[in-house]
């Protein structure tokens, strides 16, 4: 009888060293959490945009998990909300961001974060997606530090909610989705910001008006007066020139050498700005009186310096 108990209390000592300090069990899920691999996800990436695959089961564990967490909301409005509740608190640095009304920037959160978990099991479809992503975000200053926050948030929010149904590999899942868009929204800003000062420079020297008319102006004479004594001079510079009846001479010593090219150029009022070669080739057309020419004139300059906003040029071009 002794020797069983003996045995007993060996057994029961076996099984509390099986136990964590705080007397519960310890969970599978912590030692699969020491294996899960994302590899280079696991950090913002924002030197490259290629294409990326993850594990089958880390896209099954992340999709389920949004769908719980659209579930356990009241609504689609109703999770946007809480999406957009979790990034604006998460940090003040983040709130100047948020310019658009809160119930559309919500829905934009819902609608973006729903197409790219749809995207995971296709890379080039989810690739397209982030970039067409990333172009919305042209204006906006994104930063690894700005990613990290917007990512720890929605990890936390997900964390919070799902609660012990929020399992490592989804938590893995989600700050690999995070990193990708975050680092892809980086590196299309970085090297599309040149393409963009290109064509603002561009468009200014286009339709630089005042650059026109001062041209304009130094074609002009400097005073009446001296045009006048200029004409004076001239007139008695003819009674002892023997060529002043030549019309071929008398037109050059005017124009003082200027080529014929200049001549007819000046004549014709060439254009000289974006507006006016518009309304020039309108003309040509035959396009000249057509109103919606004239109104796509009007917002081609709105159009043009809101290039890297995409929902104000998509309203302009409604």
């Amino acid at each position: 009888d002794e020797g069983d108990v003996e045995e007993t209390e060996f057994l029961d000592e076996a099984e509390d060293g099986e136990k964590d300090a705080s007397g519960d069990e310890i969970p599978e899920e912590l030692n699969e959490e020491e294996v899960i691999d994302i590899g280079a996800l696991a950090e913002v990436q924002d030197k490259v945009f290629e294409e990326i695959q993850l594990p089958s089961d880390i896209i099954e564990e992340a999709q389920a998990g949004w769908n719980s967490f659209i579930q356990m909301s009241s609504s689609r409005d109703a999770a946007g909300e809480a999406i957009y509740a979790a990034l604006f608190d998460a940090a003040p640095s983040l709130q100047s961001l948020f310019k658009t009304p809160r119930s559309v920037m919500a829905m934009r959160f819902m609608n973006g974060l729903t197409g790219i978990m749809n995207a995971l099991s296709t890379p080039h479809a989810l690739k397209v997606m982030v970039e067409t992503l990333g172009f919305q975000h042209l204006d906006l200053d994104v930063t690894v530090p700005r990613v990290a926050i917007f990512r720890d948030a929605i990890v936390d929010l997900f964390d919070m909610e799902l609660g012990t149904r929020f399992t490592s590999k989804m938590r893995a899942g989600l700050c690999a989705i995070m990193n990708y868009v975050g680092g892809a929204i980086i590196y299309i800003r970085r090297e599309y910001a040149g393409r963009i000062k290109i064509l603002n420079s561009s468009w200014r020297t286009a339709s630089n008006k005042d650059a026109s008319d001062l041209e304009e102006a130094c074609l002009e004479p400097p005073n009446p007066d001296g045009a006048a004594g200029d004409g004076d001079h001239t007139d008695a510079k003819d009674k002892d020139d023997p060529n002043a009846s030549d019309p071929n001479a008398k037109a050059q010593a005017k124009t003082g050498g200027t080529s014929l090219i200049s001549q007819i150029q000046s004549q014709m009022q060439v254009p000289k700005t974006f507006n006016e070669m518009f309304l020039f080739n309108a003309a040509v057309m035959g396009f000249g009186n057509s109103g919606w020419m004239h109104l796509v004139l009007e917002q081609f300059d709105a159009m043009v310096t809101n290039v890297a906003n995409s929902y104000r040029l998509q309203e302009e071009c409604v």
